[in-house]
């Protein structure tokens, strides 16, 4: 059963953000760190807009939780974090495949609550089904059965057991791995084979909604479910530099400039 977030109305001269697909830790011909001061001046560019903001996902590129021990680094973007919930503006995560392990840290620390599967919301009376979008939709069996390895809380519990400078070396270099080979498959348009699309459809069939909102893909992608129906994906943080804004009852894809 799809959980449903509390409705949204938005107040006039206010928008509500969606972005994904940060991937703050990994190496790329671009320093994380430059990444992370990116993401920071566009939350501080859209602060005076934002009525909610939903991050979807792969914030980064690697994450665990144990008890008294979180990745080092990051700071700039949590400083904001703080800064944006103390001004009163909501926040929603929705964790992704690589940062699968977010437990209660954000929920404790930011009262920036957490959800692991697509959940829907209605935003001035449209309704958005929004995720990371991993794992959904046909085929990718491999991944599916690994996902739910992960998310198993046995396995969970036999990593936090390993020392944290172990388990992070080997988790970032798995992470970096699995991101370098799937690089190229992330920035191809496959048209009607797109799996998020073909999985929106599935779901239209049975239960309509206005936007169908995802990252995953690293693709800012804008494409019809039906004629009353569309499947947004925002993009990323590593080559695009997209968000997802919806103001005036209008969802748009834009790109933050530095």
């Amino acid at each position: 059963m799809i959980r449903q977030l509390e409705d949204i109305n938005i107040a006039e001269n206010k928008k509500v953000f969606f972005a994904s697909d940060f991937h703050l830790g990994t190496s790329t011909d671009e320093p994380s760190i430059v990444r992370e001061k990116k993401v920071v001046k566009w939350l501080k560019k859209i602060k005076s807009d934002a009525q909610h903001i939903f991050i979807l996902g792969d914030i980064f590129d690697f994450w665990f939780e144990y008890k008294y021990t979180i990745p080092k680094g990051f700071t700039r973007l949590q400083g904001t974090l703080m800064e944006l919930r103390d001004e009163g503006i909501p926040i929603t995560f929705f964790s992704g495949n690589h940062d699968i392990w977010m437990f209660q840290y954000f929920q404790d620390e930011f009262d920036i609550p957490v959800y692991r599967d697509p959940a829907y919301v209605n935003i001035n009376n449209k309704k958005f089904l929004i995720g990371h979008g991993d794992g959904l939709g046909p085929g990718d069996r491999k991944y599916k059965f690994i996902k739910r390895l992960f998310e198993n809380p046995v396995s969970q519990w036999m990593f936090k057991w390993i020392h944290p400078d172990i388990a992070f070396k080997i988790a970032n270099r798995y992470s970096k791995k699995s991101r370098l080979k799937n690089l190229q498959k992330d920035h191809e348009f496959k048209g009607d084979d797109e799996w998020l699309l073909q999985f929106c459809k599935d779901v239209e069939e049975n239960e309509h909604y206005d936007y169908y909102i995802f990252g995953h893909r690293h693709l800012p992608l804008i494409l019809d479910v039906n004629n009353s129906s569309r499947y947004i994906n925002i993009g990323d943080w590593i080559f695009s530099f997209t968000y997802g804004e919806f103001s005036d009852n209008e969802m748009q894809i834009k790109k933050f400039v530095d």
